[in-house]
């Protein structure tokens, strides 16, 4: 397929004109080397160069020597080259020089601490409905925190659009192929994870079995705040519960791999003495790995909306996630003890905000509405600012502003 681009395309141009080298960090598969690929004059491949694995095993300075920026690949193979970088981008003094790419975190970040002022770190994700090219990119979110009112027409995605859009997933390889096809190399993906990905990053054997079944455990329960209680007791299986540090121990690596990805919770200034839930939501870093993990697919999520509703919000905090990143801005979400919620919380850097909630259907809109008029209702706005936007986003139907203010928006009009 030719090369499909990407919303972080831009980031990375601006970041290799100001670092000496920029790390791409993100999970298996979502199109870090090719995304790399498009900017760089040379490259070596360490994950799959066992010649280059051999070199940079004996001198790692031999792996650095070519055109820039250069292409280190899955660098993390050999966690080495990292000081090398450094004294490589000292050295030549000039910005630009390496592009580094990983889709795992090291365990010990103490000597990455030392690409301070050198490296720039850059997140990537699964591709958006907006990059894979489903939406009519109507409705920009940069607009929407700028205060400008949404408007779209329906962009023509149907609930089983979605269903298909959710199994089939944002990895750049499967865009194009049947859904069948992109749904079997999900569950190879997550096969990889639990039989040797797992073992290998945290450095010693790890059971599969338990692995499979907290993969299942956090489908089942994908953007909620699942407790670990839960978590350990669907784990242990037939020998009981895991013990919480040993779950504790699982996620953190699952993280580390970039699997899943924990969205925060907010913590704005309220006008009542309401306590805010501190817990985070948990999603898969794409909602196609839910489906993956519960062996499901489009007719099952069909058959099951309220697990369908859940794993659309994952699709949204994935796209929101992806939108937010060039703004600065990071993807939360409210609850406190009195119910009073919001799905997504969109914070950037310079203060401005919006909150959204997530309804699959267009008959839950209004649901949806009320949600956000009492949440608005609930934050000392004084202190916290107004919101540049409060929005339902739907699956289906128009993009619009109701008359109460808060906004409408299709799934499939969003766009950076």
């Amino acid at each position: 397929m030719p090369y499909l681009p990407r919303v972080v395309d831009a980031e990375l141009d601006a970041r290799l004109a100001a670092a000496g080298a920029v790390v791409i960090e993100g999970p298996k598969a979502a199109g870090k080397t090719e995304t790399a690929r498009q900017r760089v004059a040379s490259s070596v491949l360490l994950d799959v160069d066992e010649n280059a694995r051999r070199a940079a095993a004996v001198d790692p300075g031999l792996v650095l020597d070519g055109p820039v920026p250069r292409l280190i690949d899955e660098w993390q193979v050999e966690p080495g080259l990292w000081n090398h970088v450094r004294r490589a981008v000292d050295d030549r003094g000039l910005p630009g020089q390496f592009v580094l790419t990983g889709s795992s975190v090291p365990a010990d970040d103490v000597a990455r601490h030392t690409g301070a002022g050198r490296f720039s770190f850059l997140r990537m994700r699964p591709m958006t409905l907006f990059e894979s090219g489903h939406t009519n990119g109507a409705v920009s979110l940069a607009a929407l925190l700028a205060g400008e009112p949404p408007r779209s027409d329906d962009p023509g995605l149907t609930v089983r659009d979605l269903a298909d859009r959710i199994t089939a997933g944002g990895w750049p390889a499967q865009q194009g192929r049947r859904v069948a096809d992109a749904s079997r190399a999900a569950r190879d993906y997550l096969a990889q994870i639990r039989e040797i990905d797992v073992s290998r990053v945290a450095g010693s054997r790890r059971d599969p079995s338990r692995v499979e079944r907290l993969l299942r455990s956090l489908a089942r329960n994908t953007a909620t705040e699942v407790a670990i209680t839960v978590l350990a007791t669907d784990a242990g299986g037939a020998d009981g519960a895991l013990g919480r540090h040993t779950v504790a121990e699982y996620l953190t690596i699952l993280e580390r791999l970039m699997v899943i990805e924990s969205q925060p919770a907010w913590a704005p200034h309220l006008r009542s003495r309401a306590n805010l839930r501190t817990s985070p939501k948990r999603h898969f870093v794409d909602p196609s790995l839910a489906v993956a993990a519960l062996g499901a697919g489009p007719d099952r999520l069909l058959a099951d909306l309220n697990l369908l509703g859940l794993l659309f919000e994952s699709l949204v905090i994935r796209d929101l996630r992806v939108l937010a990143q060039p703004l600065e801005g990071h993807v939360l979400h409210y609850r406190d003890n009195y119910g009073v919620e919001a799905d997504a919380v969109v914070q950037l850097a310079d203060g401005r905000w919006g909150a959204f909630e997530v309804k699959l259907g267009a008959g839950l809109v209004d649901e949806g509405a009320e949600t956000l008029l009492r949440f608005r209702e609930s934050i000392d706005t004084r202190k916290s600012g107004e919101p540049s936007v409060l929005a339902v986003i739907a699956g289906t139907g128009f993009g619009y502003v109701r008359p109460d203010g808060i906004a409408v928006i299709p799934v499939g009009s969003l766009a950076p």
